[in-house]
């Protein structure tokens, strides 16, 4: 079975999973702990009672009002990070039986729909935990300035309506702009290694959520106007020459963004912008 088919197969049984899900059940949640920064890693288990409607995040707050593990000992509130609760800001992603994914849009019903299933939750792998579930993200937000994901709009206020977009462009730019830098593809992919120090950032892969995003600006009328600095960053050392193209980011991008069409897209502009440096030196 192929990754693709892997993955149509799995949504399918999650949806199968609603339809039998029992009432009034209880589910296990194995969660993966940590103390700190540095600290050893430990298991522990908790036995939560499943209501309608339940996800990851409110099974979590029912443990945080319940912190007893099924052995009986009581432990402390498990900590993660979350902030919209509806699949917009990103910070509650983690990896939920084995696959990383937005907690908050999970749904206990899919995952566990018998009495005693069992739900794991892990932090995502590729970033500094600072304690349980919760992890720094900043080498994430670091990569976006690597590309400066940004519109330069100092000193154009006077200067009237800006550029104006087809109907097309406005269609494939809107798609890129759902990113909400939560870090799926950037776990899932090979070539994103997990990078403790802060000064190898900028010489390291800068993934597929930045690639896109650079994808986005350049195509802005106004935010063209960096894309030249993007590509220099984009053709250097961590750019789009190191993606291995496994496509594991498209799989797992909660958005469903075309992160694989962008990597091509830049993969053509980074060619182009490479000959004419050569012949414009």
């Amino acid at each position: 079975m192929s990754e693709a088919e892997a993955y149509t197969y799995d949504a399918e049984m999650r949806k199968a999973n609603r339809t039998k899900a029992v009432a009034g059940r209880s589910v296990i949640f194995k969660i993966q702990r940590c103390d700190g920064p540095g600290k050893p890693a430990r298991w522990e288990s908790f036995k939560v009672p499943v209501t309608d409607g339940s996800n990851v995040i409110s099974s979590l707050n029912w443990i945080a009002a319940n912190p007893t593990t099924i052995e009986g000992q009581k432990s402390t509130p498990v900590v993660w990070d979350s902030s919209c609760l509806e699949e917009v800001c990103g910070a509650c992603t983690m990896v939920i039986n084995g696959r990383v994914r937005q907690s908050c849009s999970c749904l206990v019903d899919e995952y566990a729909p018998l009495e005693g299933d069992i739900i794991t939750l892990e932090p995502m792998s590729k970033f500094p935990v600072i304690r349980d579930l919760w992890v720094d993200r900043d080498r994430l937000f670091n990569n976006l300035t690597r590309i400066k994901a940004w519109v330069p709009i100092d000193g154009t206020y006077s200067m009237g309506a800006g550029p104006k977009e087809t109907h097309d462009q406005q269609q494939m730019r809107y798609a890129l702009s759902e990113c909400m830098s939560c870090g799926c593809c950037l776990d899932a992919c090979p070539q994103f290694t997990k990078i403790e120090d802060e000064e190898k950032w900028d010489n390291a892969f800068i993934g597929a959520h930045a690639i896109s995003q650079a994808r986005l600006f350049n195509e802005h009328g106004t935010g063209k106007r960096l894309k030249g600095e993007r590509m220099d960053e984009l053709v250097g050392e961590g750019g789009i020459s190191e993606c291995g193209n496994a496509q594991n980011c498209a799989k797992v991008c909660p958005k469903g963004i075309p992160l694989t069409e962008s990597i091509g897209a830049i993969g053509r502009s980074a060619t182009v912008h490479t000959i004419k440096k050569f012949f414009t030196k």
